[in-house]
C-alpha cells in the first residue's frame, strides 16, 4: 500500500453550550480532517485534535499542521507500507507531537481496513455492537442550571457522569449533585488544577463515593499523585501524563493512579492505545477511553475502539447532539437507554456529509505524488 494523495478540510464546530474547564472556557471546536488516499484510490479518514490553545497539553492545533507537513507526511512518500503499525515505527524520529502523528496513523488504520473489506473494529478482540457512554459536564456556577443539565443527561440514559472541577469550584456542586442524585456513577476531573499542598482539601472528596479523581495535579507529577493516592481512599484516574505506554509502566510501578484515562490521539494512534490496553489488562489496571470534541469521524473510531470489552467504564463518548448543532457525518450518533451503536461498516464505518462539511470547512491539499 503505498500513499499517492493526503488532503484535510479545516472545520470549526459551533457548541451548543459552551464548554469551561479549570484551564478555559470553549465554544466553538477546530480540527482538521487527514484523508489519506492509496494508489488504488481507495480513502481513510483521521482527526486532527489538538485544541488551539496549549492549555489542556502542549500541543496546538497550529504547530500540529507545521508537524503534519514539514515532518510526517515527507516520512511517507514513497513507502509501501504493509500495515499500520509500521506508521508508528517510522514516525519514530519525529519526538512527541502525538496527536499530529495519530491523524495520520488512524487515518491509515482506516484506510486498511477499507482496503481489505473490512471494519476497523475486526482488527480489535472480543467486540460488542452497543456500548455504555457517560458524559462530561463543564463548569456551571449557577447550581440550579447544572442539576438542570444533569438531570436532562440523566432522562436521556448517560450512565456516568463526569463533573470539571477546579479550586473553589468542587465540595458545594458535588454535593449538590450527590443530594439529588445519591446512587449515580459520579466522577471529578480536575485538568491539573491543583498541587501537592491541597491534599487535606481532595482528601474531603473521598465523603461524596466518587468513582474517581482525574488528574488533579500536572501532567509531569507522578511522584505527587504517587503520594495522594497513599493518602486517599478514591481512585485516582491519570490523563494528561499518559502520552505513551511507558507513561503507563511508570504511573503503575510508583502507585499514581489506579486507572487511566486513555485518548487515542494523545498517545499517537491506535498502536500504542492497544499496547497501553493490554498493559492494563495484564496488571487489572482500569482503563476507558476519553474523548476530545471529536467530530463523528473521531467518534466513530472512539467508539470501535471502545467496543472491546475491557472498557467495562462508560467513556467520554456522548452522543453528536451533546456537543454540537450538526456533524460532518451522514448519519451523526445517537443515544438510547444509555448506550450508542458501534458503526460497522468499512473502516471507521461513517461517510462524510459533502454539503454539511463545506458550510462548516475549508479544503486544503497537503500532498500529491
Amino acid at each position: 500500500m503505498k500513499i499517492h494523495r493526503i488532503d484535510c478540510y479545516r472545520v470549526r464546530l459551533p457548541l451548543r453550550i459552551p464548554f469551561e474547564t479549570s484551564y478555559g472556557r470553549l465554544a466553538e471546536k477546530a480540527f482538521d480532517l487527514v484523508l489519506v488516499t492509496d494508489e488504488l484510490g481507495n480513502q481513510g479518514i483521521g482527526e486532527l485534535v489538538p485544541f488551539e490553545q496549549p492549555d489542556y497539553i502542549e500541543e496546538t492545533i497550529d504547530i500540529a499542521r507545521i508537524i503534519l507537513q514539514k515532518h510526517l507526511i515527507p516520512l511517507l512518500d514513497n513507502v509501501d507500507i504493509q500495515h499500520p503499525k509500521e506508521v508508528a515505527l517510522l514516525f519514530n524520529e519525529v519526538k512527541g507531537n502525538h496527536m499530529a502523528k495519530s491523524s495520520l496513523e488512524t487515518a491509515i488504520w482506516d484506510l486498511y481496513a477499507k482496503r481489505n473489506g473490512k471494519s476497523l473494529k475486526e482488527y480489535f478482540t472480543d467486540t460488542r455492537t452497543q456500548i455504555p457512554v457517560g458524559v462530561s459536564v463543564g463548569i456551571q456556577t449557577d447550581l440550579t442550571k447544572l442539576l438542570d443539565q444533569i438531570t436532562k443527561y440523566v432522562a436521556l440514559g448517560y450512565q456516568r457522569i463526569k463533573l470539571k472541577i477546579r479550586p473553589g469550584y468542587d465540595l458545594k456542586p458535588i454535593d449538590a449533585i450527590r443530594n439529588k442524585f445519591p446512587d449515580i456513577l459520579l466522577m471529578v476531573d480536575a485538568n491539573s488544577a491543583y498541587t501537592i499542598s491541597d491534599s487535606s482539601h481532595l482528601k474531603q472528596l473521598d465523603a461524596y463515593d466518587l468513582a474517581m479523581i482525574e488528574q488533579p495535579f500536572a501532567a509531569n507529577d507522578f511522584l505527587d499523585h504517587a503520594q495522594l493516592q497513599k493518602e486517599l481512599k478514591t481512585d485516582i484516574c491519570l490523563d494528561e501524563n499518559i502520552r505513551t505506554l511507558k507513561d503507563c509502566e511508570l504511573a503503575f510501578s510508583l502507585g499514581s493512579c489506579r486507572s487511566i484515562n486513555l485518548k487515542i490521539p494523545r498517545v499517537g494512534g491506535l498502536t500504542e492505545a492497544m499496547k497501553i490496553v493490554e498493559f492494563c489488562k495484564e496488571k487489572e489496571l482500569l482503563v476507558w477511553l476519553g474523548g476530545m470534541f471529536e467530530s463523528g469521524v473521531g467518534r466513530a473510531l472512539n467508539l470501535q475502539f471502545a467496543s472491546q470489552k475491557i472498557f467495562t467504564f462508560p467513556g467520554d463518548i456522548s452522543a453528536s447532539d451533546r456537543y454540537y448543532y450538526e456533524d460532518i457525518i451522514t448519519e451523526p450518533f445517537e443515544i438510547r437507554k444509555g448506550e450508542i451503536n458501534v458503526p460497522d461498516g468499512l473502516g471507521i464505518g461513517v461517510l462524510l456529509a459533502q454539503e454539511t462539511l463545506l458550510k462548516y470547512g475549508t479544503y486544503n491539499s497537503l500532498f500529491v505524488k
